[in-house]
């Protein structure tokens, strides 16, 4: 497909379809028009192909010539019509919904469920051998569940098969009825150790569509994630989308396979990872869950917070946090039982969006814990194995506990990627800045950016078939570059400051020293960079040691350079009165809301 000058690609998400025309206008790949429609997977249309067009039929409009004729979408591109290649996504229906089995939980299970999520699946639960529930509790719960897909794993290569083969048993004995039709035979893939493949396909051959991939965990020093997640892929578009309503079309119409959405938006961020050499963290902040992915050390990882939303599950975020955790972010005073009440109407009416710039504030607020919540819960997924230096006797492997150190270091972050409603579409690009700055704490010198219309998704499709097109648009079209933010790790006592040299690309020079608690901005256009030379001082650390000097080349951004002193751990003062003061003199720094909003 490397001669391909036009490219038609669909998100069939839960509620929007949304459709993308890319073009190459002779020099590079560019985002042409955008189109979109409601999702209509379920009653009483049932048949998704419907929204595809819908939305298709509007890029048609606006791109000004026929995309799509008698049900089909015409190829290949000529000078009046048609595309080249037409791509597309889906997590209509619910997306992927799976369980994953292994035999330990802090073991071959976590390695089975990173497996799943980074195959782009919501996983329901995961069943251990030593999770101390009953077997008959395990089989009811897959059955109350009904997923559309087993993960089955367990064992290293060469070792034990018995408490495989039970997994096998409990699995064959659950044999939950389908989702998606009576017709449909539930996929199981199985990625344990080689001894048990013969004993699995004994238990489950002929009850369901057992596929064998290689061990995801052959050793206890190695994990071998990619053909599982490649094989439950394949098994998404074989049998789960093909007995979703319309799918069989939409399969036929596309040039490569479908992808669940949240695993094209993973592959997107390890092809930007590794064409860049950076490690990346990218989050999916939605109505329901909060998607967060990363790439540290050249390992792809991907959480999905099922409990954390801005509006169907916002009531989540309140109990898991605590109202004092939202409230610390509000400069004003506001009534306690009042904000429980707002929260409980956004779940009720998740459509509706602030209609006070008080409730945009306390809005914002929400998305900050969830924000910081979910990044808690990744970084305890996406940690180093477990169990690697420990005694490897069956029975000493399941007394471990969790004990792998975190992947995710916001000391060596690179670049923060942003999507969804509350980041993707606020008022001011400075609120989204500082609601990831507050979340996540970044350390030393990091890049933010939003992607604009969420087309990730489409984009890491895409980057299966075009890298080169994906990242043109990647970098021109998806991104809202906000800039960068310099931040030193430390406490900020009274002998703590930054002093921060900046070169602009004009020739003309800053040299400020920032004391401790402070928030300033510089600005600094998108596309452009400045030649930045950092000293911390007193407890302050770039990264290179107390009182190192650190230079880089800095990018900027809508927002441009923000240097944060307030220190790490972020601190904020208990006093009320003392953190309203701190918080909007930060506000008023970044110009967040119109002058007097926050008093």
């Amino acid at each position: 497909m490397s001669d391909m000058r036009s490219i038609l690609a669909t998100d069939c998400g839960s509620t929007t379809t949304k459709a993308i025309l890319i073009e190459h206008d002779g020099e590079e790949f560019r985002l042409k028009v955008r189109g979109e429609s409601p999702t209509t997977v379920e009653a009483p249309v049932e048949d998704v192909t419907v929204g595809a067009r819908n939305a298709i039929t509007e890029v048609e409009e606006l791109a000004g010539r026929p995309l799509i004729r008698d049900g089909q979408i015409i190829k290949p591109m000529s000078d009046t019509e048609g595309v080249d290649a037409y791509i597309s996504t889906s997590s209509a229906g619910g997306g992927l919904q799976m369980m994953v089995a292994g035999v330990v939980r802090n073991m071959t299970a976590e390695s089975a469920e990173r497996a799943a999520l980074g195959a782009g699946a919501i996983v329901m639960d995961v069943v251990a051998a030593n999770d101390h529930r009953l077997p008959h509790e395990k089989i009811e719960q897959i059955r109350r569940l009904r997923p559309d897909m087993i993960l089955l794993s367990g064992g290293i290569d060469g070792g034990t098969t018995t408490h495989v083969a039970e997994l096998a048993e409990i699995v064959a004995a659950a044999n939950p009825s389908p989702r998606l039709g009576v017709s449909y035979e539930l996929p199981v893939v199985f990625a344990g150790n080689v001894d048990a493949q013969d004993v699995v396909r004994e238990r489950l051959d002929g009850k369901m569509s057992l596929e064998i991939v290689d061990n995801l965990r052959p050793t206890m020093e190695r994990e071998n994630l990619m053909p599982a997640r490649l094989k439950i892929q394949d098994q998404f578009l074989e049998h789960v989308m093909a007995h979703a309503p319309g799918y069989s079309t939409l399969i036929d119409w596309t040039d490569a396979p479908i992808m669940p959405t949240p695993g094209a938006v993973g592959y997107m961020m390890q092809t930007i990872a590794d064409e860049r050499d950076i490690e990346i963290l990218g989050v999916d902040i939605g109505g329901a869950t909060t998607d967060v992915f990363s790439v540290f050390q050249g390992v792809f990882n991907r959480t999905v917070s099922a409990n954390l939303g801005m509006s169907y599950s916002v009531s989540n975020v309140l109990a898991e946090t605590g109202i004092e955790n939202v409230l610390r972010w509000v400069p004003f005073d506001v009534d306690e039982r009042d904000l429980r009440n707002r929260i409980k109407n956004k779940m009720i009416r998740p459509t509706t969006i602030p209609q006070t710039l008080r409730e945009l504030i306390i809005e914002q607020a929400i998305a900050r814990e969830a924000l910081r919540l979910a990044l808690d819960q990744h970084k305890r997924l996406a940690t180093g194995l477990h169990g690697v230096q420990q005694q490897r006797t069956i029975a000493d492997t399941f007394a471990q506990n969790a004990g792998g150190d975190s992947l995710v270091s916001m000391a060596t972050l690179d670049l923060v990627v942003g999507s969804g409603g509350v980041l993707s579409h606020a008022p001011r690009r400075q609120q989204s800045m500082l609601m990831m700055i507050d979340a996540f704490q970044p350390v030393g010198i990091t890049e933010f950016a939003v992607d604009s219309i969420f087309m990730m998704p489409q984009l890491g499709v895409l980057a299966q078939v075009n890298e080169t097109a994906a990242m043109h648009v990647f970098d021109r079209d998806c991104l809202v570059h906000l800039g960068s933010v310099i931040a030193p790790d430390g406490p900020p006592d009274r002998r703590s400051s930054v002093r921060v040299v900046t070169r602009l690309p004009d020739g003309a020079a800053v040299d400020e020293r920032v004391p401790a608690g402070e928030i300033r901005v510089y600005p600094l256009a998108e596309g452009l960079t400045a030649d930045v030379e950092v000293t911390p001082e007193g407890a302050f650390d770039m990264g290179a040691g107390r009182g190192h000097v650190v230079r880089q080349k800095v990018p900027g951004g809508v927002v441009g350079i923000v240097v944060d002193t307030r220190g790490r751990p972020l601190a904020l003062p208990d006093s009320r009165s003392e953190r309203g003061s701190a918080l909007r003199g930060w506000y008023d720094t970044l110009d967040l809301y119109p002058p007097h909003a926050t008093d």
